[in-house]
Order: C-alpha cells, then sequence, then structure tokens
C-alpha cells in the first residue's frame, strides 16, 4: 500500500473497535481444552511457538482483532516505518532500529547517506575492533591483554544490553564463546560504580562509554569516577575507553578514546542493543559472530511482522490480545513471565521498552486521548515469582494478563534428577501447570483457598535460548509495542515524559552550588535533604 494511502486514527474512532466492545467476552478456564492447545499455537522463527489457548479470545474476537488491525493499517504503517517515513512525530525524526539488523524495504536514505550500510559499517568496524583486542593488538596502558569490558550508560545504554549479556553467559561458556567478562555502570549513585571497579582488575579491563548525545549526567559522572580511579591506579584512562557516541557529540573522534562507534537518532535509547549500543559489549564478550547471530534472529522475526494475517503473524496477534485486555476488559498491567534464569533482567529491559514507548495521554499529534493507553510491565524469572507476588495474581481482586516464556533445554549441560524427574522437567512443570492453574482456578468451600480463575495468559516457547532465539525475543517485544502503539494512535517513539525530572535536576544542581532561585519548593526539598542551611 502506498503511504499516502495510509491514515491516522484514534481508537475510538474505529468502527470495527465499537465493534469489538460489544462482542460477549471468554470464559478463559471454560476455552481452554486440548483442542484449543492444538489450535491456538502459531510457528514463529528461531524455533518459537505462540500459544494462546488460554488468552479471553475466540473466532468472534478473533475476526474483530484483524478487522481492527486492518482499519488501523498496522501491517502498512510496519512496512512505511521501516521503509523511512518519518514516524517519530514529536522529534520529527526517522524510526530505523529494524534497519540495523536487515532490510526490509528497500534502501533508506537521509542527508545522502544509506543508512544500512551505515549501520552495517559501523558493525564491521566493532567487529574488527573486538578481534583487534581478543588477538591482543589492542591491549591498555600497560601492555597487558584485556579481559573485561564494563559497559558505562543508562537506560537503553544499559538496560538491552546487559540483559542481553546475562542472557547469553551461560549459553556462552557452554559453547565456548565466553571471550571476556562484562560488567556494567548505570546508577549515578557512585556505591554502583564502586562495586563494580571494586571486583575488577584495572590494568586489564576497557571501558565502553555509552552517550550518543555525549552530554548524559549520570553517564559522564561515572565516566570520571572511573577515569579518576584508573588515573590514580597510574593508568592511562585513554587507552581503556571506547566511546558509544553520535557523529556530532563532544565524544566523537576524541583522543580520550581509544575508539569511537556511532549511532545516530533514528534508533531511540530502549530499542538500540541491536546497534553499536549493544553491539560492542556484546561482541567483545562473545565474539562478534554471536552479536550477528543475535541480529540475524531479530531481523528473522522483524520480516515474519509482515505478515497481515494476525492468525499466522504470533507479533500482531499478541499486541491486539493486549490491546483487546487493555482497552475493553479493563486490565491496566501486564507480568512478563520468563521460566529461564537466563532472561533475569529481561522485564526490567520490557518495563523501558514497552512503559517509556506507550505511555502517552495524547495522539500523535498532540491531542489528548479518551482511552488508555499502554499497561504498567512487571516480571521476574519463575519459578522464583510464584514465591513472590503470584499470590495477587492467582487470588488478587485486579486480574493481571500474563505472558510466559520457556525453554524446552537447558542452556548449558548440567542438570539433576530428584524424586525421579530432571529440573528442567521442574521448570517446566511449574510453568505450564501455572498456565491451567490461572486460567481454570479451583473450587473450595474454604474461600480462602478458592481460585477463581479466569486469569488469562498467553506463551512463548522455544528450543534453547541462544542468540538467535534472544534477537527474536527482542523483536518480538519490540513490534508488539510499535502495533499497539500503531492501534493507539501515538507516537512509540519519543519520551518527554523522562525529562522534566533532568530539567528539575539540574535547577536542583544550582540551587545546591548556592544560585539563588524562585522556585520556593526546590529550596525547601534542598533543605530538607540537608543541602542548605
Amino acid at each position: 500500500m502506498e503511504r499516502s494511502m495510509i491514515t491516522y486514527r484514534n481508537l475510538d474512532a474505529c468502527s470495527s473497535y465499537k465493534r469489538l466492545a460489544g462482542i460477549p467476552r471468554v470464559d478463559v478456564g471454560a476455552a481452554l481444552s486440548p483442542e484449543g492447545c492444538k489450535r491456538c499455537a502459531i510457528a514463529m522463527p528461531e524455533g518459537f511457538t505462540y500459544s494462546y489457548a488460554a488468552a479471553p479470545v475466540d473466532e468472534a474476537i478473533l475476526d474483530a482483532l484483524q478487522a481492527l488491525a486492518d482499519e488501523q493499517q498496522l501491517v502498512e504503517k510496519y512496512v512505511a516505518l521501516a521503509s523511512g517515513a518519518m514516524m517519530n512525530t514529536g522529534e520529527k525524526r526517522l524510526v530505523l532500529h529494524h534497519l540495523a539488523r536487515g532490510k526490509l524495504a528497500g534502501a533508506v536514505v537521509s542527508g545522502g547517506k544509506d543508512l544500512r550500510a551505515f549501520y552495517e559499517g559501523e558493525r564491521k568496524r566493532v567487529a574488527e575492533f573486538a578481534a583487534a583486542v581478543h588477538s591482543g593488538a589492542i591491549v591498555g596502558s600497560t601492555g597487558k591483554p584485556f579481559a573485561a569490558a564494563v559497559q558505562i550508560g543508562i537506560g537503553g545504554s544499559d538496560l538491552g544490553p546487559r540483559a542481553s549479556y546475562i542472557a547469553l553467559e551461560r549459553w556462552a561458556k557452554a559453547e565456548k564463546r565466553q571471550r571476556m567478562e562484562a560488567r556494567f555502570i548505570s546508577n549515578v549513585d557512585p556505591d554502583d560504580a564502586d562495586s563494580v571497579l571494586g571486583g575488577l582488575d584495572l590494568e586489564t579491563s576497557l571501558f565502553i562509554l555509552v552517550s550518543k548525545s555525549g552530554t548524559t549526567q549520570e553517564t559522564l559522572a561515572n565516566e570520571t569516577l572511573v577515569r579518576n580511579r584508573l588515573e590514580a591506579a597510574g593508568l592511562d584512562s585513554s587507552k581503556h575507553l571506547v566511546a558509544v557516541t553520535s557523529t556530532t557529540s563532544p565524544l566523537a573522534q576524541n583522543p580520550g578514546y581509544i575508539a569511537s562507534f556511532f549511532i545516530d537518532d533514528f534508533i531511540g535509547g530502549r530499542y538500540s542493543t541491536s546497534s553499536a549500543v549493544g553491539g560492542v559489549v556484546l561482541s567483545l564478550a562473545f565474539g562478534p559472530e554471536t552479536f550477528a547471530e543475535f541480529l540475524e534472529g531479530a531481523h528473522a522475526m522483524d520480516a515474519a511482522a509482515l505478515e497481515p494475517s494476525l492468525r499466522k503473524n504470533a507479533v500482531l496477534l499478541d499486541a491486539m490480545i493486549g490491546l483487546y485486555e487493555r482497552n475493553v476488559l479493563g486490565m491496566p498491567s501486564t507480568a512478563v513471565l520468563p521460566y529461564a534464569e537466563g532472561l533475569a533482567r529481561f522485564p526490567a529491559h520490557l518495563q523501558q521498552l514497552d512503559m517509556e514507548s506507550n505511555g502517552k495521554s495524547v495522539n500523535r499529534d498532540g491531542q489528548p486521548l479518551a482511552y488508555s493507553t499502554g499497561p504498567v510491565v512487571f516480571g521476574e524469572p519463575g519459578t522464583n515469582g510464584q514465591h513472590s507476588f503470584y499470590q495477587l495474581l492467582h487470588q488478587g481482586t485486579d486480574i493481571v494478563p500474563l505472558q510466559f516464556i520457556g525453554f524446552a533445554e537447558n542452556q548449558h549441560s548440567g542438570d539433576a534428577l530428584s524424586m525421579g524427574t530432571s529440573s528442567r522437567q521442574k521448570l517446566a512443570a511449574n510453568l505450564l501447570a501455572q498456565i491451567v492453574a490461572f486460567a481454570r482456578g479451583k473450587d473450595d468451600a474454604n474461600p480462602n483457598k478458592k481460585f477463581s480463575g479466569g486469569r488469562p495468559s498467553t506463551l512463548l516457547f522455544g528450543t534453547r535460548l541462544g542468540p538467535r532465539q534472544l534477537g527474536a525475543l527482542f523483536s518480538h517485544f519490540e513490534n508488539k509495542v510499535m502495533f499497539q502503539g500503531f492501534a493507539w494512535n501515538i507516537n512509540s517513539f519519543d519520551q518527554e515524559g523522562v525529562q522534566l525530572g533532568k530539567v528539575l535536576a539540574n535547577k536542583m544542581l544550582s540551587i545546591m552550588q548556592g544560585e539563588k532561585t524562585d522556585d520556593a519548593v526546590l529550596a525547601a526539598m534542598a533543605r530538607l535533604a540537608g543541602f542548605l542551611e
């Protein structure tokens, strides 16, 4: 479809949405059946299956969701985005994180530059640099080879890359791909940096400073702390740092760094693991080939998301089920529950991805909305979460939709038989039993032991978590957020809500340095904390 034919309308202006609200609700517990478990499954790239057997939908609702996806032209808008349309209306920017991992449409050119060639060129530069570090051609200031990589960043410069490193660390050791240890410094609280630096051999540590603008307050504060620690140890800090930044930032081509790798304004922080933001640390830790496989898995899932039929397009269906739960069933939050220890920090990444993208109350033209948008997202790996917040999920007054993630195999070969079954079998048994328990519930004469059931869930199930599967997961949730943003007619690609606190923090710092202020509340808060007399 031609871009000129695409129209943007609010969700509540869609006739298909109005029809959707009138369709009878589904009893999830009654609907869960052996036939449904077989029928409600979609094969996905990289060995995943998406099951919606316990979702609150039937054929009538699916038909209505398809009509809504068509009316809102979700796939057409995805194609336009991937082709270089200006989809970030707030900042007047393209949105090109998909392009960092492969072409979905034709060439995207901006300022006379082929941007796919730019992203791929930076990936190759990162790969060459990582190879030089691994071979010992690039060493620290005392001539010792680097053994650890430490990423200094915050928000999207930390959450996605950190989640990815944790997700692949055990896999890489099992596959003999671990090349360097990686650590992460993000919080401006100096105790964060101190706890990381205290466990490092600074002589063999390489630091990756990540700031697109080169002016991120927390990141620069941590850089200063790291440089001071290096210099105090008698090391030349310029021989221990690289930068990931934009070509126009003060960090670019700066002699204070071994090298600079580049990103641009068309890839937002929470979408940037596919760029040099994630590429440098993952290539150093696990080898450039591992990062390339991550991108290949993500691209395969990106391509699958172009399918117009939601019964064949798992991420489109996932997005529309989430919208139905949010806007028709009135469920304000979503729990992401990975039954995989490697995904321990994946829910934290998804919190930023989803809530920073779709936590909006105006449409893409700045007009107030009369309906709900992004949900509150939280999560914890199973089975730990079962012994934490599942009580509320099972018997609380709010119904929380659940997104389970699981795998059939371990990342490593170690396991143990106990009481006749392996640990992997116990993990899988818990995951599958929870889906049934949430859906069906349990009647009991004792109200305290009664479970109402009717708690909906979906399942992403794969064979084994590796780089391709991780890339596919990143893509799935990025595209889910994108499709929902299109359906809500919001701009999922800016984050103005992050800015106000930053502005006031800078004013507070000026007050702490003795500057006079007309803001009596800020002054009072400074006094409360003991920074003013």
